[in-house]
C-alpha cells in the first residue's frame, strides 16, 4: 500500500474518530420533547441579565429592544457552543429561551467545577439550583452541603428550599435534571432521586403574587465555568396537567359526587342535572345544594367548566337555607373572569376564588373558557386557600375583614363548621371529580 494511501486512511480515520467525540454524550429529543440546542449556535436564544418580570413589563419597546441588544451583545462573549455542547465560562449575561413556557416537563444536562455557582430559571424566576456541595466550595452555611436541585430563593423552611436528598455527582461527571412544573407546583429529580416533590415554586419577585404563568428558561451563571447539552422541553397540556396535580394531591379524600345521581346531596336538586357525569345547574335556575355531612374544617378537590360568562359558585360552611354568601362562612366565586360582561363592572372581591365580598383573588390563572378547570380549596379555622390549576390564588383569613363589599356584613364568616356545596346563579356551570375530607385542627 502507497504511503499517500495509508496517510489519508488514517486522515480518514482521525476525522470520523474526532466526530464520535464530538458527538459523545449528545442525545435525539425524546418522543414529544423539543430541542432547544441546536448543537451549532445560540439560535433561539437571548442574553437576559436578572431583572424583574415586572421592571420589564414597564418598559417602552425601545426600552426592551436596547436592553435585549446589550444584553445580547455580553452573552455572546461568554456562551458558545463547542462540539455539540453549550459551554459558560463563568461570567456574563444569563443565557435565556427567546420564547417563554408555562407548564413544562424540562430535562437537562450539566457539569461543572468546584466552587461554581449556578441554577435553572423558570418563568424568569430563579431558581432550581445548582452549586458545589463540598464543604471546600464555602457554602455549607446557605445550605450548599444539602446539595443542587433545591428551590433555593423559596422561603425559609418552606418545602422545596432544601433538596430531599444529596444527588449531586463529582465535578467532571455529567449530571441530569428533570423538572416538571405546573402552575407553581415544582417536581425536581436530580440523576434519577427525587429532590423536590411538588412544591411550590414561590414568585421572588414578589412574594405577595403567585408565580407568573408564563416565563423564560433562563441558564444562571456566576463564578465558574459549566457546561450544558441536552437541553429538551416539552409542554404539558391542560389535560395532562390536571391529571398530574390530581394524582398528586392529598390521600384520604372522600368522592361526594357518583357521576349518576344526587344521592347524599341536599337542597333545590331539581335545579340541577347529571349531564355526561357531571352536576350542572339547569340554566336558568339555581339555589344552593350541599353534601348531607357537616364539616368543620376540610379540603376539597374538584374539576370545574365554565361556558362564556358563566357565573356560580361553592357554599363554604353553609347553614343549610339562606344566601350562603352571607348566612354562610362565604361563597367562593366561580366565575369566568374573562367575560367582558364582568370586567371593570363588578367588584375585584367578585372574581373567581374570591372570598365573596370580602377578600379578592389574583387573576391570570384559568384556563380558556371551554377547558376544564382544576381546583384544590382548604378551610382551615378562619383561613381559606384555593389553588386553580396548581398555583395559589388566594390565602386569607376572614377575621382580618374589616372592609365590606357594599358595606353589607357578612354574618356568618366566623361560622365554625356548615355543608359544603354548589351555589348555582342561572348559568350552565359544570362540575366533576369532587372529592372532601376533613382535616384535623
Amino acid at each position: 500500500m502507497k504511503k499517500t494511501t495509508i496517510y489519508i486512511l488514517i486522515s480518514v480515520l482521525f476525522c470520523f474518530s474526532s466526530l464520535l467525540l464530538a458527538g459523545e454524550g449528545i442525545k435525539k429529543a425524546p418522543e414529544g420533547f423539543a430541542p432547544l440546542l441546536n448543537g451549532k449556535d445560540l439560535a433561539g436564544w437571548i442574553g437576559m441579565k436578572s431583572i424583574s418580570p415586572y421592571e420589564m413589563d414597564k418598559m417602552t419597546d425601545d426600552e426592551l429592544l436596547a436592553k435585549k441588544r446589550a444584553d445580547w451583545l455580553e452573552a455572546k462573549d461568554h456562551w458558545w457552543m463547542e462540539d455539540g455542547v453549550l459551554v459558560n465560562d463563568g461570567h456574563g449575561t444569563f443565557l435565556t429561551t427567546e420564547k417563554e413556557f408555562g407548564d413544562i416537563e424540562l430535562l437537562i444536562e450539566y457539569k461543572t467545577v468546584a466552587k461554581a455557582d449556578s441554577g435553572v430559571y423558570l418563568r424568569t424566576t430563579p431558581q432550581v439550583q445548582i452549586w458545589d456541595y463540598t464543604e471546600e466550595g464555602g457554602k455549607w452555611a446557605s445550605g450548599a452541603d444539602k446539595g443542587s436541585g433545591g428551590l433555593w430563593n423559596n422561603s425559609k423552611g418552606a418545602p422545596g428550599k432544601d433538596p430531599l436528598v444529596l444527588a449531586d455527582k463529582p465535578f467532571g461527571e455529567w449530571n441530569s435534571l428533570r423538572i416538571i412544573q405546573v402552575g407553581e407546583r415544582t417536581t425536581v429529580y436530580l440523576n434519577d432521586k427525587l429532590v423536590v416533590d411538588h412544591a411550590r415554586m414561590e414568585n421572588y419577585w414578589d412574594r405577595d403574587l403567585p408565580l407568573r404563568r408564563t416565563g423564560h428558561i433562563q441558564l444562571q451563571t456566576h463564578g465558574g465555568e459549566i457546561s450544558w447539552r441536552n437541553i429538551f422541553v416539552r409542554e404539558i397540556g391542560w389535560t395532562e396537567a390536571r391529571q398530574i396535580l390530581a394524582e398528586k394531591s392529598d390521600a384520604d379524600y372522600k368522592q361526594i359526587f357518583n357521576g349518576k345521581d344526587f344521592e347524599g346531596w341536599e337542597g333545590p336538586i331539581d335545579n340541577y342535572q347529571v349531564v355526561d357525569g357531571t352536576v350542572m345547574c339547569k340554566p336558568k335556575h339555581g339555589g344552593t345544594i350541599y353534601w348531607n355531612e357537616e364539616l368543620s374544617d376540610f379540603k376539597v378537590r374538584f374539576e370545574f367548566l365554565l361556558p362564556p360568562g358563566g357565573n356560580n359558585g361553592l357554599a363554604i360552611r353553609y347553614p343549610g337555607e339562606g344566601d350562603t354568601a352571607y348566612v354562610g362562612m362565604t361563597e367562593l366565586q366561580v366565575i369566568d373572569n374573562s367575560s367582558e360582561k364582568y370586567i371593570g363592572k363588578i367588584d375585584d372581591r367578585q372574581f373567581h376564588g374570591s372570598v365573596y365580598g370580602m377578600i379578592a383573588a389574583k387573576k391570570g390563572y384559568q384556563y380558556p373558557v371551554g377547558v376544564w378547570n382544576y381546583e384544590e380549596v382548604t378551610v382551615k379555622g378562619s383561613r381559606i386557600k384555593v389553588e386553580l390549576n396548581g398555583t395559589v390564588i388566594l390565602d386569607g383569613d376572614v377575621k382580618d375583614v374589616t372592609e365590606y363589599m357594599h358595606d353589607r356584613a357578612h354574618p356568618g364568616k366566623d361560622r365554625t363548621s356548615g355543608y359544603f356545596g354548589f351555589a348555582g346563579h342561572s348559568d350552565p356551570v359544570r362540575y366533576r371529580n369532587v372529592y372532601i375530607k376533613s382535616i384535623a385542627e
